[in-house]
């Protein structure tokens, strides 16, 4: 056994299969014993120990010590006679389920993650008008992410935007899309998504993709936050695709980034679109610059329209050579010296500078 694994006395068997549940859905591995005896040689290693009234009155025979992370697990209020067992035992709370599921499931994630990461950080990619191609820039700065030998989650929140496993060139990787992930919040493990999720690695990096379908509902704000949050406690760079008009799903992935970048392209309506979208991204509080692809039909350069839009320019981008005819027949651009590359680098720095 793992003695960084919780482990469980439980004798009722409805209750441990709900348990063993809950463990599951959290990434986490529950290690059951059969008797005190065996629970002993765990006793003291364990970092939590689930106990319902049967398992505390069986480690009470056995007198063993108090310690912290004893958790009395029970599907109705305990009896009486359990109290003197259990505080002896050190009883640092009552777990009833199913109203404590959510409370014990985030604590078998935290387990199974280790302690949470400061190194994670979250940015979210919008376009300044419609095909203003923030989905391909968003691709684009996951895939510097998985190039730079980074972990990232690419997670797609425009389930009009046709699907970023598309964009990517990997629609028939197998795996949950959005309408398939049955998140309802709460907390998931970051190791829950990357087992049940597609990705690529490359070297040291990985990319988690959840993407969007074809057909289907689009993402709940709830499960949203669970899985920008579940990437950010891990150490990992999250990469939103929004839409530009923001849903609920959208602001909450939004409302959680470190960074908010507005893809512009250079042109005079382009500019005015990307004014009111910039409008509703800073009235929220976030930090937002423009990545303007420049230059535009008339001439004007990045600095220009940064300064109309009222927004930071953070890096211009020039066209990307061949990148309609390559996305078109499945093959995303991995030209790390190109301008798409490029530009997507400039946000990862501007991401990680503070």
């Amino acid at each position: 056994m793992d003695a960084n694994r919780p482990v469980a006395l439980v004798g009722d068997e409805p209750l441990l299969d709900d348990l063993l549940r809950l463990a599951a859905a959290a990434g986490c591995d529950l290690d059951r014993v059969a008797d005190a005896a065996a629970l002993r040689t765990r006793w003291k290693d364990a970092p939590v120990v689930l106990l319902d009234e049967w398992g505390a009155f069986e480690c009470g025979v056995l007198d063993l010590p108090r310690r912290t992370g004893v958790y009395l697990v029970c599907d109705q209020p305990p009896s009486q006679a359990v109290w003197p067992e259990a505080v002896a035992l050190g009883l640092e709370r009552v777990v009833e389920l199913p109203a404590a599921e959510q409370w014990l499931a985030g604590t078998l994630a935290d387990l199974a993650e280790g302690p949470p990461s400061s190194e994670g950080r979250v940015v979210a990619l919008l376009g300044g008008r419609g095909g203003a191609g923030a989905s391909v820039f968003a691709a684009a700065v996951g895939q510097a992410v998985l190039t730079s030998g980074g972990h990232g989650l690419l997670v797609d929140c425009d389930p009009l935007g046709g699907g970023l496993d598309l964009t990517l060139g990997t629609e028939s990787a197998e795996g949950p899309r959005w309408p398939e992930l049955h998140l309802t919040g709460g907390r998931v493990a970051a190791s829950a998504l990357h087992s049940a999720l597609p990705g690529r690695t490359a070297k040291q990096g990985r990319l988690t993709v959840l993407s969007c379908d074809r057909d289907g509902r689009g993402p709940e704000p709830d499960a949203v936050a669970a899985v920008v949050e579940a990437g950010r406690r891990a150490g990992e760079t999250v990469v939103c695709d929004l839409p530009r008009q923001l849903t609920e799903a959208a602001c909450a992935a939004l409302d959680r980034a470190d960074l908010a970048v507005l893809v512009v392209p250079a042109e005079v309506r382009a500019t005015a679109a990307a004014k009111r979208v910039a409008h509703h991204i800073t009235e929220r509080g976030v930090k937002l610059a423009a990545v303007v692809r420049a230059p535009g039909p008339t001439g004007l350069r990045g600095k220009d329209i940064a300064t109309a839009v009222g927004v930071p320019l953070l890096t211009s981008m020039r066209p990307e050579p061949g990148l309609a005819i390559a996305l078109d027949r499945g093959h995303f651009p991995e030209n790390r010296r190109g301008p798409l590359a490029k530009a997507a680098k400039a946000v990862l720095d501007a991401l990680h500078a503070d």
